[in-house]
């Protein structure tokens, strides 16, 4: 097959390391890509949400799948633009069609969903700037800290968790009267805080069938003992060592089952996956959001256990043929140790030569997010620039050999965070 991947992250690399490695791939081609992707298929100048543009390159190029990697071209509608064209409707897209991208799209969107199918999550209600006062006066009733989202896109930043009601009230009037997140924000969320430990569980979903992927854990603040601000992610393990056979079987029966069927009661065309991330409160688990593609960096952790053919798993969900998939796993462990631009989250530099990447190991991958070449010489391109992956017998035979690579690159101001997967180590400890 003739394959065009969207997208531009260690996400999209971290696919286009499966999908080359697949005797199914005749040619990739990714838009826009990366410096690592350009080494191992062929980079495309293409917006990701100019959906003519990709049209014609569809066409011109005879593609035969369309793989979506990031969130907006879904919530922008990109499935049902293909379905929509005669010359593309036949065309197998991984990724939901719009109103199921809505599950990521809107906060408020997606919790009425979970209370209408009986997913178990944590109560909630929704304010405008209309009912600012009504809002105000909830968060007073609720016990801290308390949760305020975004309701739209905010590149994974719009959710805050507030330890104080002064604080809870200047940021909710900030969302919502100063447009905080801009029009991310103009329906505020407020939860009830979920006390326990976080997780995200991928499953790949036809729209009838579905295979649960492998779990992972990721690290979202920028600071150790997960102190700082929040950014997209600096690294992630998988597997999980207390999401084992009693917790995942719950997760399966209360939370994967009734969101697949509602999605078919509720007529959603949904081929694509599902990024759930869960609280494990007590062994219980609880949603705290739906994502309607894989996560960045659990990707990087996720993708090489899985050991069964990646195009094969792609293919039949874009075509409705999942139940004839056998997914099959590797038995090792995964670690991803993600390396920063200094002063990300806020202002960083870019163009800085990358030095080290000519050397490698056979226990890790490097995978590049934001690179990009410039003569001959791959330089940074973004905040997060890299995502090490290092597999291993156990979580400390990975991380040994994540870290043993990341040692071995460099460029002005690198940061990563050196107490990934530390918090696993201890556990039940």
């Amino acid at each position: 097959m003739n394959i065009l991947l969207l997208g531009s992250g260690g996400r999209e690399h971290a696919f286009a390391h499966k999908i080359t490695n697949s005797p199914k791939c005749n040619q990739l081609y990714v838009a826009p890509g990366n410096a690592g992707t350009a080494a191992i298929a062929t980079n495309v100048d293409l917006g990701i949400t100019d959906f003519p543009a990709i049209k014609e390159f569809i066409l011109k190029h005879s593609i035969d799948m369309l793989v979506v990697g990031p969130e907006e071209p879904l919530v922008k509608g990109v499935a049902d633009y293909f379905a929509a064209e005669e010359e593309t409707k036949n065309l197998p897209v991984v990724g939901p069609q719009q109103l199921g991208a809505t599950l990521e799209g809107s906060k408020d969107f997606s919790k009425q969903f979970m209370q209408r199918n009986n997913v178990p999550t944590a109560a909630s209600a929704t304010f405008t700037k209309e009912t600012i006062e009504e809002g105000l006066d909830f968060i007073r009733q609720q016990r801290l800290p308390v949760v305020l989202k975004a309701d739209g896109l905010a590149a994974g930043k719009g959710v805050l968790i507030c330890e104080t009601l002064e604080d809870a009230e200047q940021s909710f009037n900030e969302m919502l009267l100063e447009s905080k997140f801009g029009s991310a924000s103009d329906k505020v969320v407020v939860e009830e805080f979920l006390k326990g430990i976080e997780l995200s569980v991928f499953v790949a979903t036809d729209g009838k069938s579905y295979k649960i992927l492998p779990e992972a854990k990721d690290y979202k603040r920028i600071g150790e003992q997960d102190t700082g601000l929040n950014t997209g992610g600096m690294g992630a393990v998988s597997p999980v060592p207390f999401a084992k056979g009693d917790f995942l079987q719950k997760v399966e029966e209360k939370v994967v089952i009734p969101t697949i069927n509602g999605l078919t009661k509720e007529n959603i065309d949904y081929k694509g996956f599902v990024f759930i991330g869960l609280m494990n409160m007590e062994g219980e688990p609880y949603v705290i959001e739906y994502n309607v593609r894989m996560g960045d960096p659990e990707t990087q952790a996720v993708l090489p256990r899985i050991k069964s053919d990646f195009v094969d798993l792609l293919y039949a969900m874009g075509t409705g043929t999942l139940d004839q998939y056998k997914i099959e796993l590797e038995d090792f462990y995964t670690t991803t140790i993600v390396m920063v631009a200094g002063g990300y989250p806020g202002a960083y530099e870019k163009n800085l030569p990358i030095e080290g990447l000519e050397s490698s190991t056979s226990e890790s991958i490097t995978f590049h997010a934001g690179t990009t070449s410039k003569e001959d010489k791959v330089v940074t391109n973004g905040g997060r620039v890299m995502g090490i992956t290092g597999k291993g017998h156990s979580i400390e035979e990975a991380l040994s050999n994540a870290y043993t690579r990341v040692e071995q690159i460099t460029w002005k101001d690198v940061y990563y965070r050196k107490d990934i997967g530390q918090d696993i180590i201890n556990y039940g400890k």
